[in-house]
């Protein structure tokens, strides 16, 4: 996109991850995997914004709001204790919003956070050979509040009813061609803001 390189980027990164077969069927085997992981997609995430250190951790704390995040020098010790949760979960939607929840908690770096915690997501539902999930653009505050609630009130289960919304919807978006898919998704509103459209679900 003209005079938005660092944004244009970003997209190419994002999409290098994502539709890449390989990658998005990897998932952590033990915590030390974790990490690794998160540091190889956050550096092609993030390769065009080198201000934001791409593929290294945050060496500064960092906050969203009032909501202050893990500090900078827990990241790596607050990752493995929380992949002992991970490795409890069974079901693959639980698996997945967990490790959601878990990066986009931390916040483990200085930008991205949040995309990387959905890429983390997906790769536990394309593991398992599941329907990945999408935030359409007129759920976005659905989502970042229940993100909040979440974080803090303690409260999980506006959170888990949110993610288990949008995971019905995305399975229902056909992938198969690009213009039908788009078409689909405007029919849904999905790329109004909140405030001009409520998402019309559909299902099969």
């Amino acid at each position: 996109m003209q005079n938005r390189n660092e944004d244009s980027h970003d997209i190419l990164g994002t999409f290098k991850i994502v539709s890449n077969k390989a990658e998005m069927n990897l998932i952590p085997r033990n915590p030390d995997q974790l990490i690794e992981m998160l540091l190889y997609r956050h550096k092609v995430l993030l390769s065009a914004r080198t201000s934001k250190n791409p593929g290294l951790f945050k060496d500064k704390n960092n906050r969203a709001g009032e909501t202050y995040f893990v500090d900078h020098g827990l990241v790596k010790g607050t990752l493995k204790k929380g992949y002992e949760y991970y490795q409890a979960l069974k079901h693959p939607f639980s698996r997945a919003v967990y490790m959601m929840f878990m990066v986009s908690e931390i916040h483990p770096f200085l930008d991205g956070n949040g995309r990387i915690a959905r890429v983390m997501m997906n790769a536990e539902l394309t593991t398992a050979d599941q329907a990945k999930i999408i935030i359409p653009t007129v759920y976005r505050d659905d989502y970042v509040g229940a993100l909040r609630k979440l974080t803090r009130q303690a409260e999980p289960s506006a959170y888990i009813r949110m993610m288990l919304r949008a995971w019905k919807f995305s399975s229902t978006i056909p992938g198969e061609n690009f213009d039908i898919m788009r078409s689909y998704l405007e029919e849904c509103n999905a790329f109004k803001d909140h405030d001009q459209a409520k998402l019309k679900f559909r299902f099969p």
